[in-house]
Formats: structure tokens, sequence, C-alpha cells
């Protein structure tokens, strides 16, 4: 504590500061003066604060005093919280209709959550998106390092903005961080318990389309793949008697087992991961690896091939949407606005997949049931066509929780239309306000993006203490 005081001492000295923020009020790409208050700066963490974690703070434009606070953290890991801020909950998108080539401009979202919360998008692991360290060591990370990085942020961010302080606290996110947003809140709730200076006014914590258990999670997929008619009968039938239910490291000698497998991969391997309906890049490799798709979804179509002239509305894929926030991040204008620190960065990426990274967690299913037990709020909703992180294998995961069941499987509805099916569950019916579950009828990995309308009326009525 003393090294970690005197550096933050010597780097106050030296105007960078422990916390180093600016107000943005006009972004190149956008016409005029934001419509809302943007926050871009670091805060330094790690024992030498040699992590230095970039985050955009944007205030709700309803009411900030009274709004919730709402940290954002995007999955992968790797993938930046810029990525949730302008492809799903943030106030500004892309105007892909408009784009010629140069800077990319943008258009308001009108299914932005900041419209109702106050939101921190935080760029972690270190690595990602715009943060970095100061020393090679710092560039290290993993599931646990990561955890205890983005609760020393909060805590650090609080104190800097004590008008947040009694703001009520949630943590969310989506796809990888449902590994790591369980830890966060588990690690504010221990800091509380323990009476740690800021205290937290933490709630609860909200996930999307979660990786949460990295076995069960593709275990679940062939389940999936039969309810939404990608399998037989016949087949499914089939390879749950060979594989007798184990279809990532199956144990048994059956040559039937591998033979299902390879005929449910060759079924499946030309089907979107992130959204079964819509096309599949062609530069994702068509040979099949068994049922370990990896993470290839968040391979981003490459700049030559997403903007050649030739056919490109034929060969769409949503991948190719995501090059726009190379260009636009990777600006120098863009950078000077944000107040990137100059030279720290030398190329962004949305996902950074060359992390020096560990997933040290291999579930998150015991953090949920102690949150559960401790009565935290959570929601946790996934879009049923996503067969990435199946829906299958989330509720099998709740499952185990043993929790009861106050209301049972149920649509809901957005604007008179089924927007999806939820539960509602809890420790107990005396204890806190439990787990609600909901998919988002057509959505993929993640939701927002494909159904943001269906998504805000659903965080809305949530953080309103109102069951969907």
């Amino acid at each position: 504590m003393k090294n970690s005081f005197w550096v933050c001492f010597v780097l106050l000295i030296f105007s960078s500061g422990c916390v180093a923020q600016s107000i943005v009020e006009s972004l190149p790409g956008y016409p005029g003066k934001l419509p809302f208050k943007l926050e871009t700066g670091y805060v330094s963490v790690g024992e030498l604060d040699e992590v230095q974690l970039f985050y955009y703070f944007i205030e709700s434009e309803r009411n900030p005093v009274r709004d919730p606070l709402l940290l954002w953290l995007t999955g992968g890991p790797g993938c930046s919280g810029f990525s949730g801020l302008a492809f799903e909950v943030g106030p500004l998108l892309y105007d892909y209709k408009a784009f010629n080539g140069s800077l990319p401009s943008f258009v308001d979202n009108q299914y932005s959550w900041t419209q109702i919360a106050n939101m921190i998008f935080l760029d972690a692991p270190v690595g990602t998106g715009f943060s970095y360290s100061t020393t090679q060591k710092g560039w290290h990370s993993s599931d646990t390092l990561s955890t205890k990085a983005i609760y020393e942020f909060l805590r650090k961010w609080i104190l800097e903005h004590p008008r947040f302080s009694n703001n009520p606290l949630y943590i969310t996110g989506d796809s990888y961080s449902g590994m790591i947003v369980p830890m966060v809140t588990y690690e504010i709730a221990k800091g509380n318990r323990a009476r740690k200076h800021p205290m937290l006014n933490l709630q609860g914590y909200t996930l999307g389309n979660p990786v949460t258990d990295l076995h069960n999670d593709e275990n679940s997929r062939v389940q999936y793949f039969y309810r939404v008619g990608l399998i037989s009968t016949e087949l499914y039938e089939s390879v749950k008697r060979s594989c007798q239910g184990e279809y990532i490291s199956p144990n048994i000698q059956d040559p039937q087992c591998f033979n299902d497998i390879a005929q449910i991969a060759m079924c499946t391997i030309k089907v979107n991961d992130a959204q079964i309906l819509e096309p599949k890049c062609s530069f994702a490799s068509p040979k099949p690896q068994g049922l370990h798709w990896g993470r290839k979804f968040f391979d981003d179509l490459p700049i030559d091939i997403a903007f050649a002239s030739s056919k490109r509305e034929e060969n769409w894929c949503r991948n190719s949407d995501y090059v726009l926030s190379y260009i636009w991040a990777n600006d120098q204008s863009v950078q000077l606005a944000l107040h990137v620190r100059n030279g720290t960065i030398i190329d962004w990426k949305r996902c950074n997949k060359t992390l020096d990274y560990d997933s040290d967690i291999l579930s998150t299913v015991y953090y949920h049931r102690t949150l559960m037990a401790m009565g935290y709020r959570a929601l946790i909703y996934s879009g049923d066509h996503d067969m990435m992180i199946p829906y299958t294998g989330t509720l099998s995961w709740i499952k185990t929780l043993n929790l009861s069941t106050i209301d049972g499987w149920r649509p809901w509805f957005v604007e008179g239309q089924i927007a999806g099916f939820t539960m509602k569950l809890s420790e107990a019916a005396t204890i806190g306000d439990g787990l609600v579950f909901a998919t988002v009828k057509g959505g993929g990995h993640t939701a927002p993006e494909y159904k943001p309308k269906e998504c805000f009326q659903m965080v809305d009525r949530w953080l309103s203490y109102y069951f969907l």
C-alpha cells in the first residue's frame, strides 16, 4: 500500500494521476455538440499502479442523480467497452448507409440504455481497447487478476466521482463477461461486508448471452441444434445414446459417438454461430473441427474484403460492420478528441485476441449461487437465436442453483408482441428480488445488438423492479 501511495503521488506531480478524466463535448463523425455528457479517462490500478484502464462514462439523460450506475464489461476477453457503446447499448451507432470509405459517421441510438442509467464502459482487461500497462509484467492478466483490477478501478472511480456513490450500482456485461461480472460482483459484496472504503451501493448484476461454464456451455449446443431443427430427431437420439450426453470430450470408445459428432458438425458448421438466421462470413473456415467453434465470431472481417466494391451488399455479414470501429478509433483526430494518451496503443482493435491472458476460472456457477444467497438481484438474458452460447446451457446451470420458482415460464411483451419468454426464481420468497431469466426472441450473440428495442424495455423494467 505504501508503494502504491508513493507511485500515485509521483504520478500526480507529473499531472497524469491515479485518475485522469476529461469531458468530451464533440466527436469526429458526429455533427455538432454531443447531446449527452461524455467523460473519458484512465484509472491506475495494480500493485504499482502500472495498469492504466481506459473508460467512457456517460451520464444518464434522464436523472443522473437518482438513476442507477451501470458498469459495462464487454466480453472476449479483450473486446473494448466501446464495442458495447457503439454496437449494443450506448447512445451512438455507426451510420452504415452513409459510409463511403472516409471517416465513419454516427446516428443517435433511440434505444440507448444511457436514457435511463449512468454507464461506465470499461476497456478491461489490460490490453483491451485503449487500456495499457507501463511495465512488461503488467500486461499479463487472467480472470482472477482482471476481477481484482476492475474492483480497484470502481473504488478509485467512485472516490473521484463521489456524487455517484449513493446511486444503485449494477455490474453488467455479456458474452465472456459471464465469467467476470459475477466475480466482480462477489468481490464488491465481500468488500462491503469487510467495510472497505468506499462502500459501493451494490444492488446486483445483469448478464446477456453469458459464458458461465466453459464445458457445459459448449456441451449444451447439441440440444440446442435439435430444438431449432438443425439436426434430425434420429441423429439427436443416436448421439445421446452413443455419447451418453458428453459431446465435447467423450470418455467412451464408441465409434458411433464420433461418427454422430462428425455428422452434427457437418450439419452446423456453415450456420452463423452468433445468429443462426444471418449469413456466415465468407472468410470463416468451412472445415469442421468437432464441436469446438472457439471464438471465430470475434474475427472481424478484413477491411479489404469488407469494403471491396464488387458485390458488397451480396456478401454482407455482420462482422463487416465492425470494421467501421477500426477505421474510426485508429484515426488520430478521434484519439485526440477522446484524450487517449499518445503512443500508448499503436493499433486499436475492437476485440484484441493477442492478450497475455489466462482463463483460470472454469465455471462461475458458485458465484451466482453465493450472490443469490446474499440477496442480490440478477437479470440473465439470452438471444434465442444464439448458438454460440445457447439459452439451453444457460437454463441448465440456472436449474443447478436450486432456487424456488416465484413466477413460472411465460411470455413477455413489447408493444403487444411476444418479445421472448421469462421466469423468476429466488433463494427464498422473502430474500431479495431473486433471479430473472429472459429469452429475447430473434436475438443473437449478443441480444441488444439484434433486438435493441426489446432489450431496452427489458432492462428498463427490471431496473424499475418491474417483472417483465
